[in-house]
């Protein structure tokens, strides 16, 4: 697929480190267990001392969450890649029927949860495209077919774009659209969509999505309504480490408010198949393990953050449990946002392997639900249900 080329002197990547800043200030701050302030999340960024950043946020992690590092056994669900917002950091596509595209009827994504699901399943995260020939009851029966084939699975479903978009197809306010879906079996959402709140850089990445401020007034609704989130950032394409900051800051104030933050996920950018391919470099290791780390020196009230293995590989996330990470997502299969922009990591970790994973790395593997709430070994649970 072609596109058109980004103007180069907009599309910037973000300045690299420098080797002369002095962090010993920071330092002191993270030691006393003080809020850090978003000049010293710049300095953070600028700094090219990776191994004292990672310290201080490990430092910080291990003083929240000890050694422990979470993960889940969950499935993800991608009902359609058909949107008609054609966001210039997307490899979904635009028009309904072109190749490639996929849109999946209710019952059709019940087969496909079927297909790969296990009694040890949790969680279904699901999340897709603004499908322009799809309504509302799609989606709520989207959610409906899935509780009722799978009841005890909690359904993490649909972001905040996605909530903004499925009230405008109800003609109803947010509160309203999520008592709806509630109804229909909604549990929790997820967090993406947030990409970069800055106005500079949304614009090049995604003009057509809805404001940064509005991705936040709508978690906001969403916490209002007793439901928990994640939230994210999508880095390494056009941003600066300002921008990038004025994101975890915006992020920890709406924390503040309302507390129905569960955890913060980094999304390195992907440019293949999108209009940055050939124009923006994809992340590198520094700079994954340096998000990571500020990301958790940032959000002091976050209890979780997460290093997406299937974004970051996972060779990258395995080492960012020393820079700030306690949690890795789940056993992930079929997870196909992220592998129609070019990831590689692959699409699925056995319990086995996550947990020796997690081991190897010096950490000690807890299972959980989306809620957070820590599990008994999968051997007691099996054994009580016989």
């Amino acid at each position: 697929m072609s596109h058109p080329a980004p103007d180069p002197l907009r599309a910037r990547p973000p300045k690299r480190p420098t080797a002369d800043i002095d962090l010993s200030a920071i330092a002191a701050k993270v030691e006393a267990g003080e809020r850090l302030s978003f000049e010293d999340g710049v300095a953070l960024f600028e700094s090219a001392d990776l191994l004292e950043v990672g310290r201080l946020a490990d430092l910080a992690n291990r003083r929240r969450n000890g050694r422990k590092v979470y993960y889940n056994v969950n499935r993800h669900i991608n009902p359609t890649n058909v949107c008609f917002v054609g966001c210039e950091l997307c490899a979904y596509k635009d028009v309904p029927n072109a190749p490639g595209t996929w849109a999946y009827t209710p019952q059709e994504c019940v087969e496909i949860a079927r297909r790969d699901w296990t009694p040890d399943v949790t969680e279904f995260h699901v999340v897709g495209g603004l499908h322009p020939q799809w309504g509302f009851q799609v989606y709520v029966d989207i959610l409906r077919a899935l509780k009722e084939a799978f009841p005890t699975v909690h359904l993490k479903a649909f972001t905040m774009v996605e909530i903004d978009w499925l009230a405008r197809l109800a003609d109803k306010t947010v509160p309203q659209t999520l008592e709806i879906l509630r109804e229909a079996g909604l549990g929790s959402c997820p967090g993406g969509g947030a990409e970069i709140f800055a106005p500079r850089a949304r614009e090049i990445i995604a003009k057509k999505k809805m404001t940064g401020q509005r991705w936040l007034d709508v978690a906001r609704m969403v916490h209002e309504a007793g439901l928990r989130s994640n939230a994210t950032i999508l880095y390494g394409c056009v941003e600066t480490f300002e921008e990038r900051v004025d994101h975890l800051v915006k992020l920890r104030e709406l924390q503040d408010e309302t507390g129905g933050f569960q955890c913060f996920i980094p999304l390195a950018f992907h440019p293949e198949n999108t209009a940055f391919e050939g124009h923006i470099p994809q992340t590198d290791g520094f700079d994954d393990l340096k998000m990571i780390a500020v990301s958790r020196l940032m959000l002091d009230n976050f209890d979780h953050i997460k290093a997406y293995w299937v974004m970051l590989t996972q060779k990258i996330a395995q080492v960012a449990l020393h820079f700030g990470a306690n949690d890795l997502d789940g056993t992930v299969v079929d997870e196909r946002v992220t592998l129609a922009a070019g990831g590689h990591a692959g699409k699925g970790m056995t319990r086995q392997q996550i947990e020796s994973f997690i081991r190897e790395a010096g950490r000690i593997p807890v299972e959980r639900d989306t809620l957070y709430h820590e599990l008994p070994p999968w051997e007691e649970r099996m054994e009580a249900v016989r």
